[in-house]
């Protein structure tokens, strides 16, 4: 798989792209990311990719020319499945979402920035939004970040257990159950004595049962879903 995101602060994407299971997977050969500056598509002798917005108002807006010139590169090298823009007003991510993208091959992401990009790119470029929720960051670098590592975990052999990534949370529209590890006891607080059991049908039940405990106090919203 191939990710390429587009950005104007790439500096922001270095640590979150650089360890643990993203940078494994990149290691291994599973995903390739690059993370593009978009300040290098500019003709502006000042390397801007942002102008102050028609009619006035507070704020600069990302300009279309940078974004048309580094996607149109991109497109000519490859064919990709989504151009993503991650954006407040996107769909919202959900861990369906991250399956359906973790089966494509070529995906790029543009994180806006600023008061946003020109409604143009979002018009004829822009394939897919994505919101991370109903809250607003100063860029959507982290939202690019955050949803390539929910895409490369799902890879085959990004992570060491592979049946890990098929009992996370809301992959069944369920919350997860509680974890436990040694010791079995620490200040008087135990580890429910079914996990200990070594009766795998047992625990597998107690797992289900409270995973809908959790979901039902917690997220009862998925239930309705």
């Amino acid at each position: 798989m191939r990710i390429d995101i587009l950005t104007a602060v790439p500096e922001l994407l270095e640590s979150p792209l650089g360890y643990s299971i993203v940078k494994r997977a990149r290691d291994k050969g599973l995903a390739e990311i690059n993370v593009i500056n978009l300040h290098e598509f500019t003709t502006d002798k000042y390397k801007s990719v942002d102008d102050y917005a028609f009619g006035g108002g507070a704020g600069m807006v990302m300009m279309i020319e940078p974004v048309f010139r580094a996607i149109e590169k991109l497109k000519s090298e490859r064919d990709y499945d989504e151009i993503i823009y991650t954006s407040p007003d996107g769909e919202k991510f959900t861990q369906k979402i991250a399956n359906r993208l973790s089966l494509l091959n070529n995906i790029i992401i543009l994180a806006g920035h600023y008061k946003g990009v020109d409604q143009r790119i979002r018009e004829h470029l822009v394939t897919m939004e994505i919101s991370m929720g109903d809250f607003v960051l100063s860029g959507g670098e982290l939202p690019a970040a955050a949803i390539t590592d929910a895409i490369v975990r799902l890879l085959p052999g990004a992570l060491g257990d592979e049946q890990s990534a098929l009992s996370d949370s809301f992959q069944d529209d369920l919350l997860a159950p509680p974890v436990y590890t040694r010791p079995s006891e620490f200040k008087g607080w135990k580890v429910p004595d079914v996990l200990l059991s070594g009766h795998a049908a047992e625990i597998e039940k107690w797992r289900h049962e409270q995973s809908l405990e959790r979901t039902q106090k917690l997220r009862p919203d998925l239930l309705d879903d």
